[in-house]
């Protein structure tokens, strides 16, 4: 698994958005490669292959146990950069 420092992206008109170049470059992302985007909670994932849900929560659950992660970790995570995130756009 590729780990990244979370990156803030810009939504353009017609919901378009840019992918940073290093993230692409790590996934070997080509010009006009295809993505499944789906909803989990209030995240948004995306991923450059066409995955069933079990497959991926497998996948998901096998990096987590390789990093020594639960998913307790990444629901902290998560809240950590909402509150983040709240408190950079909202100021509170």
């Amino acid at each position: 698994m590729i780990a990244t420092v979370p990156k803030a992206v810009k939504l353009w008109g017609r919901g378009q958005l840019t992918i940073p170049k290093d993230v692409r470059t790590a996934l070997h992302l080509e010009d006009e490669a295809q993505l499944t985007i789906f909803v989990v909670g209030r995240c948004l994932v995306m991923t450059p292959k066409r995955l069933l849900r079990a497959s991926l929560a497998r996948d998901a659950g096998k990096s987590l146990k390789a990093q020594g992660l639960s998913l307790d970790d990444v629901l902290d995570c998560l809240k950590e950069e909402r509150s983040r995130y709240n408190r950079d756009t909202y100021g509170g």
